[in-house]
């Protein structure tokens, strides 16, 4: 589980400098990181020790570990590219030391020519550290939001020091018609997808998009999900929504 390209939509690689998470919200039930954690769990691979196959489902074991051989990865990349830091992990994980996630951003610093898109659901953490952290341009900073009962993430996004903040409401659970998008650049919207996917209404992605329009900000449309979200596919009343912050 190296760094590689990616099919995530609104991305080109991925890189995972930590491995391992732990569920905090309704959003990360089917989580697919957890699901892939779980399928390279066994001796000797990448995840060994942090996921395991339950009856009940994926399960994290509640280990975290840092990857420290694949730190300085982004600075081999001579080609800019979007980089989504930690597909597979929270760089905000409780139980990440603040000095390791310094080592990271400083990666992404000296790495000026890469665009690097994090996201976390610890917004907490992240605003406690804020002021620790260099915030170059080139790092976009998120917050997963997947429904009103967490949209206080939002709120600590905003005051932070970052240059561009986004929102990844993916999986969408629930409507979102009082999105508070004042300082926000970007807003990605998905369903959820793979085993057990939860259904969300169009009217939801409707709201959003209209609220996005109204204040100015980026709309990125990701996919309807589903069981099998290549069926479903990411067309929105027809049209496809690639929008990227400027």
């Amino acid at each position: 589980m190296a760094t590689q390209s990616s099919k995530i939509e609104w991305t080109e690689s991925t890189w995972n400098p930590v491995r391992g998470c732990t569920r905090v919200s309704e959003g990360c039930r089917f989580c697919y990181a957890e699901r892939i954690a779980a399928r390279f769990s066994g001796k000797g691979m990448a995840y060994e020790g942090l996921a395991k196959n339950t009856k009940a489902g994926p399960r994290w074991t509640q280990k975290v570990q840092i990857v420290r051989e694949l730190l300085n990865e982004p600075l081999k990349w001579k080609k800019p590219r979007r980089i989504f830091v930690n597909s597979m992990s929270d760089l905000f994980h409780e139980k990440i030391e603040l000095s390791y996630i310094q080592e990271v951003f400083a990666v992404m610093e000296q790495a000026h020519w890469h665009q690097f898109q994090i996201l976390t659901k610890r917004a907490d953490q992240l605003l406690k550290f804020n002021t620790e952290l260099p915030w170059p341009s080139n790092i976009w900073m998120g917050v997963s939001v997947e429904d009103e009962r967490v949209t206080d993430r939002i709120d600590a996004l905003r005051q932070t020091d970052a240059h561009i903040k986004f929102l990844s409401l993916e999986p969408l659970l629930g409507a979102l018609p009082n999105l508070e998008l004042d300082g926000i650049d970007w807003v990605i919207v998905g369903g959820e997808s793979g085993p057990g996917a939860r259904e969300m209404e169009k009217k939801w992605v409707i709201d959003i998009r209209e609220q996005c329009a109204d204040a100015n900000v980026a709309f990125f449309f990701k996919q309807w999900g589903g069981k099998r979200k290549s069926k479903t596919g990411r067309k929105l009343d027809g049209e496809t929504y690639n929008e990227m912050p400027d």
